[in-house]
């Protein structure tokens, strides 16, 4: 009997501001996500996927679990998914950098965790 590894998954926490004019057209596409939107994140070993809207300052909040063991790889067939490039060309232009020299998604560090 072979030992199976166990993957232990990475949390990841990212934030963006989102344009005051688009938080009711944001909020309503992610009500209804994509079915091959979906299938691509599971595809690219995502878990636990929530996003968070703070307002009235209208900052994104999103944190999720990598499963996999090739985060690069992973990244990359996702980034290269049709749906996502379709997803993101609209969700894209909804969002605001947090800072002038930051075009999106800023990545955070984990500084607690309790499971």
């Amino acid at each position: 009997m072979s030992e199976q590894s166990v993957i232990t998954p990475q949390r990841r926490g990212m934030v963006v501001r989102l344009r005051e004019d688009q938080v009711v057209a944001y909020t309503d596409i992610h009500a209804q996500v994509w079915p091959d939107v979906l299938a691509a994140l599971s595809a690219a070993n995502i878990r636990k996927y929530t996003i968070y809207l703070r307002r009235p300052e209208n900052i994104l909040f999103g944190h999720w679990e990598y499963h996999g063991q090739d985060w690069t790889t992973d990244q990359a067939a996702l980034d290269a998914s049709a749906a996502m490039q379709r997803w993101l060309a609209i969700c894209g232009p909804m969002q605001i950098g947090l800072s002038s020299d930051d075009d999106g998604w800023a990545d955070m560090i984990e500084v607690f965790h309790l499971d």
